[in-house]
This record gives C-alpha cells, sequence and structure tokens, in this order.
C-alpha cells in the first residue's frame, strides 16, 4: 500500500468505520501488556475465595474446642488471654465465640503489628485454655494463610507499589469487557473455515462466549476492585463524600454528635488501631471536658461483660460480635456484628464503658442505597457474603476468566503476522484515530483525559501503550515505504 492509499482515509472516513479498528487495536493491546496482571489478580483472588474452610482445617487446635463446660465469664477468658500474652499489650478487640465448640479471640497490638493486623489469643471459654496465638488481619479476622493470600492478591507481596498491579488489572478490565462485546456485536465471521482459520474460528468462539457469560462478574469485579485501590479509590472515596454516599458509623465521641463515617475498605488502608497505654482515674473524681478529651482510661476485663451486654440490650442480636476498647476517655467502645455471611447483619453499638449507656446506635436499615450496594459488594467481592455459594461462584468466575484470557493469547498467537511481514500502519492507534472525524476526536479525548484522572494508573499505562504504538507506527511507515 501507498503512502497516498494510507493517507486517503484520514481526509474522508466516517467516525464508525474508524472507531472498530480504534476498538480492536486497544483491546489487543489490554490482552496483550495488560492481561498478565489481570490472570494474577483472577488466580490469586479464587485462591483466596477457595481457603476459608483449609483455613479452618489448618487452625482446628486454635480456632475449635471439643470442651462441654458452660463458659466462664469474658472477664475470666480475657484476664487468662492477657496472662499468656504479655500483661503489657494493649487490647484492641475482643471476638467472645460465638458458639459451643469454639474459641473466644482476645486480640492485641505488637510494637510490630502492621496496618491492620493483631495478635490473637485463642481461649477455650469453659476451661479457660490457651490454645494457642496466631497474627491476624483486617475485620474478617483472617489468620496467617490467608492473610499471605490477601497480601498476594492486593500487592504481590511489595507492599504499596505492588497495588499498582491490582489497579492496573481493575482499570483496565471493565475497558476489556464492554470492548470485546462491542466487538463481537459488530462482526460476523465466516461459518466455515479450512485449516488454520478453522483453529482461529474455534478459539475466536471460545474466547467471546466465554466473555459474554462473565460479563457481569468482569464488570463488577472491575468496579469492586476500584473502590479497593490506591489512587482510583481515593478519588471514588472523595466522590462519595462529595454527594453524601459514605456509610454511616456509630459516633464514638462522649462530647458532641456529630455524626461519623465509616470506610468499608479500613482493613486495607494505612492505618491501624492502636492505643497509647492509659491511665486510671482515682475514684470519685470528676474531669472537665478538656480534661476529659486529654486524659486516659485503662481498660479492664470486668468492663467487657458490662459492655456487651448493654450491646445487647440496645439490639445487636449477631452470634459474631467484636468488641473493640479504647483507652481514651472521651471516646466510646464500639460493639458491632461481624457475621458477614447475612447482608444485614452489620449493625453497631457505642457504648460508654464508665456507665455502660449506649451513646449511639446504627443500624443497617439505615445505610443509603449506595452504602448498601457497597457493603454488599465488597463482602461479595470477598467471598463471604451467603458463605459457600459466594465462593464458588467467585472460584468460577475467576478461573473462567483465566482460561479467557489463555484463550485470547492462544487466538493471537494463530493469527500473527509472519515475522518478515511486520506489521501495517493502519493497525496501530494513532492512524485509527486520525481517521475519526474532528469531533468524534475531540470528544474520545475528552473522555480519555477525564477517565486517566479518575484512574491515574490507567492514565499512566495508556501513555505508555501509546508510546508503544507510536514507535510502531513510525516502524511501519517506514517499512511500508521501503517496500514501494
Amino acid at each position: 500500500m501507498s503512502e497516498k492509499t494510507l493517507a486517503q482515509p484520514l481526509r474522508a472516513s466516517t467516525s464508525s468505520s474508524a472507531l472498530l479498528p480504534l476498538l480492536r487495536r486497544l483491546h489487543f493491546y489490554i490482552g496483550l501488556f495488560i492481561a498478565p496482571f489481570i490472570f494474577v489478580a483472577a488466580l490469586t483472588g479464587t485462591l483466596y475465595v477457595l481457603t476459608p474452610q483449609l483455613e479452618n482445617s489448618l487452625y482446628a487446635h486454635q480456632l475449635f474446642t471439643d470442651a462441654v463446660e458452660p463458659a466462664k465469664p469474658l472477664a475470666d477468658q480475657i484476664e487468662a488471654a492477657q496472662k499468656f500474652a504479655d500483661p503489657g499489650l494493649t487490647i484492641s478487640a475482643v471476638r467472645p465465640a460465638p458458639g459451643a465448640g469454639e474459641t473466644t479471640r482476645v486480640m492485641f497490638i505488637t510494637p510490630s503489628s502492621g496496618p491492620s493486623e493483631s495478635l490473637a489469643v485463642f481461649v477455650d471459654p469453659g476451661t479457660l485454655e490457651i490454645r494457642g496465638m496466631l497474627p491476624v488481619y483486617g475485620t474478617s479476622g483472617v489468620l496467617p494463610l490467608r492473610t499471605w493470600l490477601d497480601y498476594l492478591h492486593r500487592n504481590l507481596l511489595l507492599g504499596d507499589l505492588g497495588r499498582n498491579y491490582s489497579e492496573l488489572a481493575a482499570s483496565w478490565l471493565w475497558v476489556a469487557a464492554l470492548g470485546g462485546v462491542l466487538l463481537w456485536a459488530t462482526s460476523r465471521p465466516p461459518r466455515r473455515a479450512k485449516g488454520r482459520g478453522q483453529q482461529i474460528l474455534r478459539q475466536r468462539t471460545l474466547h467471546s462466549s466465554l466473555g459474554l457469560v462473565l460479563l457481569l462478574g468482569l464488570l463488577f469485579f472491575s468496579a469492586t476492585g476500584l473502590t479497593w485501590s490506591r489512587w482510583a479509590g481515593d478519588n471514588i472515596s472523595a466522590m462519595r463524600a462529595h454527594f453524601g454516599w459514605m456509610t454511616p458509623a456509630v459516633n464514638t465521641s462522649l462530647l458532641s454528635g456529630k455524626p461519623m463515617l465509616a470506610d468499608e475498605h479500613a482493613e486495607h488502608h494505612a492505618a491501624a488501631h492502636h492505643s497509647m497505654p492509659g491511665m486510671k482515674m482515682p475514684d470519685g473524681m470528676t474531669m472537665s471536658g478538656s480534661q476529659h478529651a486529654m486524659a486516659a482510661a485503662a481498660v479492664t476485663p470486668a468492663q467487657f461483660e458490662g459492655v456487651v451486654k448493654a450491646a445487647r440490650e440496645a439490639g445487636i442480636r449477631a452470634a459474631k460480635i467484636e468488641i473493640r476498647p479504647t483507652t481514651k476517655a472521651d471516646k466510646a467502645w464500639t460493639v458491632s456484628e461481624i457475621d458477614r455471611r447475612w447482608p444485614t447483619r452489620v449493625d453497631s453499638v457505642a457504648v460508654d464503658p464508665a456507665n455502660f449507656r449506649v451513646v449511639d446506635k446504627v443500624e443497617f436499615a439505615q445505610f443509603g442505597l449506595l452504602a448498601k450496594l457497597t457493603r454488599w459488594g465488597v463482602d461479595a467481592h470477598m467471598g463471604v457474603l451467603f458463605g459457600l455459594p459466594n465462593q464458588l461462584i467467585l472460584a468460577a468466575f475467576g478461573l473462567g476468566l483465566c482460561v479467557m484470557i489463555v484463550l485470547g493469547y492462544r487466538l493471537w498467537w494463530l493469527r500473527r503476522p509472519a515475522a518478515a511481514q511486520g506489521c501495517h500502519p493502519a493497525e496501530t492507534l494513532i492512524y485509527s484515530w486520525r481517521r475519526l472525524g474532528l469531533s468524534a476526536r475531540f470528544l474520545l479525548l475528552v473522555c480519555t483525559v477525564a477517565l486517566a484522572v479518575s484512574l491515574p494508573v490507567m492514565g499512566i499505562s495508556l501513555l505508555v501503550l501509546l508510546l508503544i504504538d507510536a514507535i510502531r507506527w513510525q516502524r511501519a511507515k517506514k517499512t511500508v515505504g521501503g517496500q514501494r
């Protein structure tokens, strides 16, 4: 093809005829360069959602007990855990045994605890036997095996730098999914082919069919994954806060009635619940408002019984609860329902540990629609909503996505041009974009910039793809010019 022929479409081509080649080339680039990251995220996420039962088996001694004695007072259980761990450690949370045959978790903050990490001592509620001590992570309270898988899925064990990989995958997944559907809907492959063409047709049919089946799941994973991401997640949180879409949380202040907002992804942010050692006020002493705010109070095992009783009387019904104390004298303790298998068991109350008065309560029924959808989306993404069915569905989607990516690479390999042939200048993003009309180019540019600002990792990776594309464009032009 001559350079004159290459230039003609730039002057006279409809936007619709140029948009599909542009989309096809972008879909190809996502598949070639971004798909490996999506594959790793899908595979590690599948491993994570399939391991709760394995974790229960691996740590059965810590989690379960055969003792049949009636449960001792919660204060006695906490005292036993404190004696075993270290009396100087601060209690970060307590999770009473939810049922017979299960242990109580008393969690401590240690100097080596990372964000959302704590050290849990497992106590038999009937015999007060210490069943073990393990590090636990996050609101879900996962143990070492799943904590390792969680970090692997989220950041490849590389810390904050590694979080960019999962954000890259989530940023492009929805584009690849919707773009693939549009390409499938606007193209009609031949019904019959022979030899290599038949292999290509079969791979393409399998790839597109699987993509259609997984479409809703892919969009769900992309959306929920972005809310967890580092850069895009911050933008999403800012938008939700601006429009008042944040999840309500109990107000723990004992000095004011200001409303509070919760972060569903708090366990994934670098904010641990560390407490400062406190000092106990002598009996009968009172404090002014400023003194009350600056002073600290000791956390004693006896307080937990009263706080739990007040929470139960206030309507906290779930068997699985978490009591989170604080040494700040101007803050209330919180008691929260943590059974995420049921979408409505997320109520919480704030209780004053001094007089066991409930100072605030937030029920799931009070959540706005978007807050409810976010709560359900987070729990479903983690594989805890409704338990085993959620796990199996997520595993099916995760493995299906991995297979689809492999099929995509197989299709690319079958359709690759001969080494001596190289690529054609028309098979680039730049060439396809230049064929669009002026208004279409402007609209596409505005949308691209808006997405790049909202999803920064997508924006940076798009610049890299455009750089690769520009190099291919220049080399292809030289190759075509040299063949004239």
